[in-house]
């Protein structure tokens, strides 16, 4: 390989990576940043070109991005709100390709209805990472954010088993509604099937491997193995990726602590260089597309875009009010099971929009052969890029101007998290008395009086969050024993926490916050 050909694949990286850390030093939005940047990168002379491959978007960053949000989600809150999140990912994405596909068929002059529907299904999917990432910084409820995380796990399968649909018709086959509807049930029930076999492999494997680099490095291979192995028998390899993500994300606590440390830090790692290079490809497409478009008056290109930009908002907007409102109004089990939807709610996800690259890769998939391609290419750039800067940019203000906030949830998860420390150090101390009655080991009883005032410690320092009072300090103790008994101790908390978690009496977003207080220590225990 030419050594101009290794720059230019080190450039991206390099310059994504650049403004990704300018972005979070000044305190902007990543995402959107990425796309400017990418904006301005592509019409520089000096700037290669870099041409949007959708297998590589499909086969090489869709897998792990969707994996390390699928293992960050809680299966938990998922479930609570399955019926939401069933609405937007299934319901949504075909009301909005059946609405922008009706749209393009009419104001475009001499477009298929395939090609049409092929255009609603790709601009159809929103991609939640840079709402995720405002909503987490501005604190919006975890209902919402549950429903925006799950949206974008399987949102994709929906419009991507569509898109396939539509394309077969462009091939010149006779698609019916009920061989879709078939199609689509299968790519789905396989692709659930092949996740959930191999999530239960790989949990098992997990589980019984202490060793963190080997653990990490055989999770590392599981989202391309389970993405390849759905789409090999044409299921869904995006249903199988995020099914085996959210089972060993649940899994995660049960696996050794060296593990969860590492793949926290690694999926984080990887996450930032993936998007960085992913958005900053979004924005250096600007200028091949331009190019594309030489006969189409610019007025009328103009129009175009507008137009289908408006439609692709405002279908999401149309979808969420009586989706949101409609099922408690005629379901007393829905009123009965389900919290009472706030407005505010309602309005912050009808803005959560912003597409992503997954429409771009649809679109640059695209034979060669179909009608007004380059122009179609085109308006799904336009889209992608309308939604992520007006959207993108007006999300935070919308979030302040409503007042939405998760301040109570935060006080209530300080409360649950006191209340299970207390517990778990119950569980503590208990476990060293039963150390300390079976007598295999010559103990001072400086040590177990030390581990005992340890104990208590935490659970007190949990309890200080809520205004309480302090722990004493816990003595030195001779390192070996202290160690020995700290990790019995660590464990028998750990099993508390977990089952507090699976009897929902704390939160996953708690869990995960008090195994990485332990993990930390148990490191800490292991170094020295």
């Amino acid at each position: 390989m030419e050594a101009i050909t290794i720059l230019q694949l080190l450039a991206l990286p390099a310059g994504a990576l650049a403004v990704s850390a300018l972005a979070r030093r000044m305190d902007w939005n990543v995402p959107l940043l990425l796309v400017l940047a990418g904006l301005i990168a592509s019409i520089l002379p000096f700037v290669p070109e870099y041409e949007l491959s959708s297998e590589i978007v499909l086969f090489v960053f869709l897998p792990p991005l969707l994996y390390s949000a699928a293992l960050d989600s809680s299966y938990l809150r998922l479930r609570d709100v399955k019926r939401p999140v069933m609405l937007l990912s299934i319901g949504l994405v075909l009301f909005s390709t059946a609405v922008v596909a009706t749209v393009t068929y009419l104001l475009v002059p001499e477009l298929t209805i395939p090609a049409a529907i092929a255009f609603g299904a790709i601009v159809a999917p929103p991609d939640a990472v840079a709402a995720v990432a405002v909503g987490r910084k501005l604190g919006l409820p975890r209902r919402v954010m549950t429903v925006l995380i799950g949206e974008s796990l399987f949102n994709d399968a929906t419009a991507l088993t569509a898109y396939r649909v539509a394309l077969g018709a462009i091939a010149g086959g006779s698609v019916s509604f009920l061989a879709a509807g078939g199609e689509f049930l299968f790519a789905a029930g396989v692709g659930l099937a092949i996740g959930l076999a191999i999530a239960w492999v790989v949990g098992r494997i997990l589980t019984r491997v202490s060793d963190a680099l080997v653990a990490n490095s055989i999770s590392l291979l599981v989202p391309w193995g389970a993405y390849l192995a759905a789409e090999v028998v044409h299921a869904s390899g995006v249903i199988s990726v995020v099914v085996v993500g959210i089972y060993l994300g649940h899994q995660m606590s049960r696996t050794s602590y060296g593990t969860r440390l590492l793949s926290a830090a690694v999926w984080q790692v990887m996450d930032f260089l993936l998007e960085g290079i992913v958005f900053a490809l979004i924005g250096l497409q600007l200028l091949p597309l331009i190019a594309g478009l030489e006969g189409y008056e610019p007025a009328t290109v103009g129009m175009y875009a507008l137009v289908l930009f408006l439609v692709t908002v405002l279908s999401r907007v149309v979808w969420m009010v009586p989706s949101a409102y409609l099922p408690r109004i005629l379901s007393k089990k829905v009123r009965a099971r389900e919290p009472k939807v706030p407005w505010q709610n309602v309005a912050t996800l009808s803005w959560a929009g912003m597409r992503g690259v997954v429409s771009l890769a649809a679109a640059f998939a695209l034979p060669a052969d179909v009608p007004q391609r380059d122009l179609l290419l085109f308006l799904t750039f336009a889209v992608v890029i309308g939604t992520l800067v007006v959207q993108g940019l007006s999300f935070p203000w919308l979030i302040r101007k409503l007042g939405i906030s998760n301040e109570r949830e935060r006080f209530e998860d300080d409360l649950s998290e006191a209340a299970a420390q207390q517990a778990a150090a119950a569980a503590a101390t208990a476990r060293l008395d039963e150390l300390v009655a079976e007598g295999v080991l010559d103990i001072h009883e400086e040590v177990v009086q030390g581990l005992r005032d340890r104990s208590e410690r935490v659970a007190r320092m949990a309890w200080e969050r809520l205004g309480g009072g302090t722990g004493p300090e816990g003595e030195e103790t001779p390192a070996t024993v202290y160690r020995r008994l700290r990790r019995e101790m660590l464990a028998a908390e750990r099993a508390v926490f977990i089952r507090l978690r699976d009897q929902r009496r704390i939160d996953d977003e708690v869990l995960r916050r008090i195994m990485a207080e332990l993990d930390f220590e148990e490191a800490t225990l292991e170094r020295d």
